[in-house]
C-alpha cells in the first residue's frame, strides 16, 4: 500500500475497506479525516471484536498527527500505548512477554523473538514502516495512577482550586463545576448527595462557592477546617446551627479526616497536579499521551476521579478559542456506569456537557462500550461517527440501529445490517458517520505497540519508573531550610506582644509541632493602557524561621495561602512550639519586614508575556508560553488550510480543463479507431472483389477493383496515423496533469514549511509594577503543624 494516501495531515489511517457481501479485504485504505472526530465517535462491540485494537488505532493517529491525548483507562489495556519498539528488537519485547511465555512451557527470549517477527510482519504489510514507529514513539506516552504509586501518581485532593473567572461569571458553568467536586467529594465518602436534599452537599457547596468566589484557594485541609469552624452564619434564612449543628458538622469533618489520614490514602496527596495545560503538550510543544489507568481503584473512586477529571477538561475546553479543527481527543475505554441512560452518577454531567459543547472548541470525544445499552441516549444523538464491532444479542443490535436512526442512508435494509453486524469476524467494524455518505466495512491495521493486554501495577511501575518524582504530601509541609530546632516540650503558646498578629494551622491529629514562620499578604498590579492591561496578582508568602535567623530572608519565601484563609488565632490540640528568632519577637521589626518584602516585589515580580511580531499577535496575561504556543498553531493552521483551499480551488480549475481536454481527446480515439475499423473493412472487401474480378472479370473491371483496393489501404494508413495523432493527444494531457498534480502537491509542501511555527520567532517581555502599585500588608507570625514521628 502507498503510504502516501494515508500519511498526510489530518487523515486517520485506521485499516482496509472490505467487500460487503464477501467481506474480501480491498486494496483501499480506510482513511477517516481527524476533524470528523470534533463530533465524537462511538466504539461498540463484544468482548473480543477488537475494539481494544482499533481504539489504539485511533490514538496512535492522533499522537502521529500531534494531537494530545487523554485516556480514561477503567481495565487496564490502553496503557499498552507504552509498549512501542521502533527497532522491533526480540529484547524490546522481553520484558512484557515472559509470563506468557512460561505458561506456554517456552524459552522467554526465543518466544519474544518469535513476537518480534510476527509485529515485523503484521506492521510491514500494512504498508507501515519503522519511521512510522518512530514518528508515534516520538510523542510522550505517561501511564497516571491516581490513588497508587504504581504509575505516576496524580495530586488531585492537594487542591480544590477555582475554576477560571468565565466559569465563575456563569452560573450555570459554576453550579456544574460545584456540583462535579462535592458530588464525587462526597461519593468518595459512601454519600449518595441529592443537591437538593442532602446537608452535606448543601454545606459543601456553599464552602465551595464563597471560598471560590472571595478568590480564596481551597485544599482539603481548608475544607475540613471550614466545616467545623464555617465562614459564614446561615444557610439560607435558617440559622447554621438549626440547619446543621455543629457536632454533626464535626461527625461529617472526622469521616472526611480520617480518609485522608488514612496511608492507603496518602498516594491521593501526592504527584502531579491535575493541570490539563501541562497534559496536553510537552515542553517541545509534542502532544502527549495522558492515560488515566483505574483499574486498581474501588467503584467509588474511579466515579470520584473520573468526575473530577472530567469537570477540568471541561474548564479547560471553556477557556480555548473556537475551531474546526481537531484540538485535542479524549478517549475512555469501557463507559459502563458511568454515562448510563437512567440514573445519573456525577460523572454523567461533564460527558453530556462535552458531547453537546465540546464540538465548538475541537475536542473530541471517544467512548468504547461492549453494550450500547450502556450509553444515554440523549448522548448517542451527539455522536457522529459510529465503528460497531460484532455484536452478541439482537436487542444490542436493535439499539444500536436504533441510536442510528436519521444517520442511515434510506437504501439501507435493517435485516441486512442485522445480519452483517451478526456475523462480523474479529477485527472487522461497521463503519457510519455523519460526515460521509453511505456506509463501509473495514480491517483495523496492525498496531505500532504490542498489545500485550491489561498491565499489571509491576508493568505500570516499570515503564513510569523514570518519570517519578519523589512524593510530597499536599497536606504536609517541608521542614525549614535551617536547622530543625527542638520543641519546647510545652503546649502553652509563647507570649508576645498585642502588636504581632499569630495564626496557627489546623492540628490534624493529636501532639505534633509548631513551627514558626513570617507571613505577609500582598498584592502586585500590572498596568499597561496600550495594551488594555490592568492585572492584579495576589500573593501571601511565608518565610520558614528557627533561633539561628538574625533577619528573615525574602528571597526564601515560599507560597503560604493557608496562612491567611484557613489559620485560626489560636492553637488547636496539645501541641509543641519550635523555638523562635529574637528578630521576630519585637513588634518594631515588623514594619522593617514589610518594607523588605515591598522592596523585593518591585524590583524581582514581573508580569511575563510573549509575542509574536510576524503574526502580530501576543499572549495574554497569565497565559503560559505552551497554551501561547498552542494558540499560534492554530492560527498558522487555520491560514495555512485558507491557503491550501486557495491553491487547490485554483489548481482544480486547472486540472478540469485538461480533463476535459482529456474527455474530448478520448472521445476522438474511440472515433478515429472506428473509421480505422470502417476503412480496414471496406480495403478488404475492395481487395477481395478485385482478386474475384481479375479471376472471372475482364481485364478492364479488374484493373479498377483493384485501384479501389489500393485507394482503400491508404485510407486505412491515413486512418490509423490518425489514431496515433489522436493517442498521442491524449499521452501529452495526462503527462500535463500528472506534472499539473506534481506541482500542486509541491506548493502544497512549501506552505507546510512556510506555516511551521519554528519560523516565527517568539519573544519574551515583561511589565515591571510601579512601586505604588505593590501594596504590602503588615507581617504575621504564622505557627505552621507538622507531626512528629
Amino acid at each position: 500500500m502507498d503510504a502516501e494516501l494515508f500519511e498526510k495531515m489530518g487523515i486517520f489511517y485506521l485499516g482496509r475497506d472490505l467487500e460487503p457481501k464477501t467481506l474480501r479485504p480491498t486494496k483501499i485504505p480506510t482513511l477517516v479525516k481527524s476533524k470528523n472526530f470534533t463530533t465524537h465517535a462511538a466504539v461498540i462491540g463484544m468482548t473480543g471484536s477488537g475494539k481494544t485494537g482499533l481504539g489504539v488505532d485511533i490514538l496512535e493517529e492522533a499522537a502521529i498527527d500531534n494531537i494530545p491525548v487523554i485516556v480514561i483507562d477503567p481495565k487496564g489495556d490502553m496503557g499498552d500505548l507504552c509498549l512501542t519498539s521502533e527497532k522491533l528488537r526480540a529484547e524490546d519485547f522481553l520484558p512484557w512477554v515472559e509470563d506468557e511465555a512460561r505458561q506456554k512451557g517456552e524459552e522467554p527470549l526465543e518466544y519474544a523473538r518469535k513476537i518480534a517477527e510476527m509485529w515485523r510482519e503484521g506492521i510491514e504489510s500494512w504498508g507501515q514502516s519503522s519511521d512510522r514507529i518512530a514518528r508515534f514513539k516520538s510523542h510522550d506516552a505517561t501511564i497516571y495512577t491516581p490513588g497508587s504509586t504504581a504509575g505516576v501518581p496524580v495530586n488531585v485532593l492537594g487542591s480544590l482550586d477555582a475554576p477560571d473567572a468565565a466559569t465563575l461569571e456563569d452560573p450555570d458553568a459554576l453550579a456544574q463545576s460545584i456540583n462535579a467536586v462535592v458530588s464525587s467529594l462526597l461519593a468518595l465518602l459512601g454519600i449518595d448527595a441529592d443537591p437538593i436534599q442532602s446537608r452535606e452537599y448543601i454545606l459543601i457547596a456553599q464552602i465551595l462557592k464563597r471560598a471560590w468566589m472571595a478568590g480564596e484557594k481551597v485544599d482539603i485541609g481548608t475544607l475540613i477546617s471550614h466545616i467545623i469552624t464555617l465562614p459564614f452564619d446561615k444557610i439560607g434564612v435558617l440559622p447554621l446551627e438549626s440547619f446543621y449543628p455543629a457536632a454533626e458538622r464535626f461527625k461529617l469533618a472526622s469521616s472526611m479526616n480520617n480518609l485522608i489520614a488514612s496511608p492507603s490514602f496518602e498516594s491521593w496527596l501526592t504527584g502531579a497536579p491535575l493541570d490539563i495545560d501541562a497534559l496536553m503538550y510537552d515542553e517541545r510543544q509534542k502532544a502527549k499521551i495522558s492515560i488515566f489507568s483505574i483499574a486498581h481503584l474501588s467503584d467509588e473512586e474511579r466515579m470520584f476521579f473520573v468526575t473530577l477529571l472530567l469537570s477540568r477538561i471541561v474548564e479547560w475546553m471553556r477557556r480555548q478559542s473556537g475551531t474546526g479543527r481537531l484540538r485535542a481527543l479524549l478517549y475512555m475505554d469501557e463507559i459502563y456506569g458511568y454515562f448510563p441512560p437512567s440514573k445519573n452518577p456525577p460523572s454523567k454531567a461533564p460527558m453530556m456537557t462535552l458531547l453537546k459543547q465540546a464540538r465548538a472548541f475541537g475536542v473530541g470525544v471517544v467512548l468504547s462500550t461492549q453494550n450500547p445499552v450502556d450509553l444515554d441516549y440523549k448522548g448517542l444523538g451527539n455522536i457522529g461517527t459510529w465503528f460497531i464491532g460484532r455484536l452478541q444479542t439482537r436487542q444490542d443490535i436493535e439499539k444500536v440501529i436504533d441510536g442510528l436512526a436519521g444517520k442511515l442512508d434510506a437504501e439501507l435494509d435493517r435485516d441486512e445490517i442485522v445480519k452483517t453486524l451478526s456475523n462480523l469476524p474479529k477485527r472487522t467494524f461497521f463503519y457510519k458517520s455523519a460526515h460521509e455518505k453511505g456506509i463501509r466495512l473495514f480491517q483495523t491495521r496492525w498496531v505500532l505497540s504490542y498489545l500485550k493486554g491489561p498491565l499489571k501495577k509491576r508493568d505500570i511501575a516499570k515503564l513510569t519508573a523514570a518519570k517519578k518524582k519523589p512524593r510530597t504530601a499536599s497536606l504536609s509541609h517541608e521542614t525549614p531550610k535551617s536547622p530543625a530546632a527542638q520543641p519546647n516540650g510545652k503546649s502553652r503558646t509563647p507570649i508576645l506582644s498585642s502588636d504581632i498578629s499569630q495564626r496557627f494551622d489546623l492540628a490534624l491529629s493529636p501532639g505534633g509541632l509548631y513551627r514558626p514562620h513570617l507571613a505577609a499578604a500582598a498584592t502586585v498590579r500590572y498596568v499597561n493602557a496600550a495594551r488594555g492591561i490592568d492585572e492584579s496578582e495576589s500573593l501571601a508568602l511565608c518565610i520558614p524561621l528557627d533561633d539561628t535567623i538574625d533577619y528573615p530572608d525574602w528571597d526564601e519565601a515560599e507560597p503560604c495561602d493557608k496562612a491567611f484563609t484557613q489559620a485560626p488565632k489560636k492553637p488547636t490540640g496539645d501541641t509543641a512550639f519550635a523555638p523562635l528568632p529574637g528578630s521576630v519577637t519585637q513588634a518594631k521589626n515588623f514594619k522593617a519586614f514589610q518594607k523588605a518584602l515591598k522592596d523585593h516585589l518591585y524590583t524581582q515580580k514581573r508580569l511575563t508575556l510573549y509575542r509574536c511580531r510576524k503574526l502580530k499577535a501576543e499572549s495574554k496575561p497569565h497565559e503560559s508560553l505552551e497554551t501561547f504556543k498552542n494558540r499560534l498553531m492554530e492560527i498558522l493552521e487555520e491560514r495555512l488550510d485558507a491557503e491550501k483551499e486557495k491553491l487547490q480551488s485554483r489548481y482544480a480549475k486547472k486540472l478540469q480543463t485538461l480533463h476535459e481536454r482529456l474527455v474530448r481527446a478520448q472521445q476522438k480515439l474511440a472515433k478515429e479507431q472506428e473509421d480505422v475499423g470502417k476503412a480496414t473493412t471496406g480495403s478488404l472487401v475492395d481487395a477481395g472483389l478485385a482478386i474475384f474480378g481479375a479471376l472471372f472479370g475482364g481485364k478492364r473491371s479488374a484493373a479498377s477493383k483493384l485501384g479501389q483496393a489500393m485507394k482503400g489501404g491508404s485510407r486505412v494508413l491515413k486512418e490509423r496515423a490518425d489514431v496515433q495523432r489522436a493517442q498521442a493527444r491524449i499521452d501529452e494531457i495526462e503527462t500535463q496533469i500528472d506534472a499539473l498534480k506534481e506541482e500542486l502537491e509541491e506548493k502544497l509542501d512549501e506552505l507546510e514549511e512556510k506555516y511551521r511555527l519554528e519560523r516565527y520567532e517568539i519573544e519574551t517581555f515583561f511589565i515591571k509594577p510601579r512601586r505604588t502599585d505593590v501594596d504590602v500588608e503588615m507581617p504575621i507570625l504564622y505557627w505552621r503543624w507538622e507531626p512528629v514521628a
